[in-house]
């Protein structure tokens, strides 16, 4: 008898330990250049949060409710998205499932990129690009207005290890992950994948918008 309740309860210690790591490993994000970002998502604002609370919103196939986290946020500046602010940001209520943490004291700013919801709404994940403004470089912040929407004909390719190449001429490189082992590094922070006269797509960087032979001819 003592054997079987052991047993029992190596079972039942196994089933939480699993359950934990499932939890732990639920939400995984493939990392994406701010561009890639700012072209995949329906919305793209700075915004601060100013209150936040947990609401309902609907019912699963069992009948118990879906809760979810509702930032209510002072729109500053929208680079993408509907012709109306946003004045709400949802989002899912624990980590292990891509819920964002954003600071709802309204002192901080944010840069929010996410999916388009009815009504001045969006949802937002772990896997959309959101930061702290502060954080952004200069040209990323001078991107947003311009360049990287006219980066979006391009395709930015991770480089998975070393040698890599592209595969197509409307293709760049990122090597950040592999050469600097980070993210945030020297082509996140300071280049954009736009189109070039030829056609191709090139890395271009600075703050001043690209030269006028850089790009297609219909292009500013």
């Amino acid at each position: 008898m003592p054997f079987s309740v052991n047993g029992i309860l190596c079972t039942l210690a196994l089933l939480v330990l699993w359950r934990a790591e499932e939890l732990a490993e639920a939400c995984s994000c493939a990392p994406v250049h701010p561009q890639q970002a700012f072209c995949n998502a329906d919305v793209v604002i700075r915004a601060k949060v100013v209150g936040e609370r947990e609401v309902d919103s609907g019912n699963d196939i069992y009948g118990n409710p879906i809760k979810r986290i509702q930032y209510d946020i002072k729109q500053i500046k929208m680079f993408k998205g509907p012709n109306q602010d946003i004045e709400t940001v949802f989002t899912a209520p624990m980590s292990a499932v891509c819920g964002v943490t954003l600071d709802a004291t309204g002192k901080k700013e944010y840069l929010i990129s996410g999916k388009a919801e009815a009504s001045g709404r969006m949802h937002v994940t772990l896997c959309d690009y959101i930061m702290p403004w502060d954080s952004l470089s200069t040209t990323q912040k001078k991107s947003l207005s311009q360049r990287y929407q006219m980066g979006c004909d391009c395709k930015i390719v991770r480089c998975p290890s070393l040698p890599c190449e592209i595969s197509a001429p409307e293709e760049c490189l990122w090597t950040d992950l592999m050469i600097e082992k980070q993210v945030h590094g020297r082509q996140a922070n300071h280049y954009a994948c736009v189109k070039r006269a030829d056609g191709s797509c090139s890395w271009y960087r600075g703050v001043a918008p690209p030269k006028k032979e850089f790009l297609d001819a219909e292009d500013p």
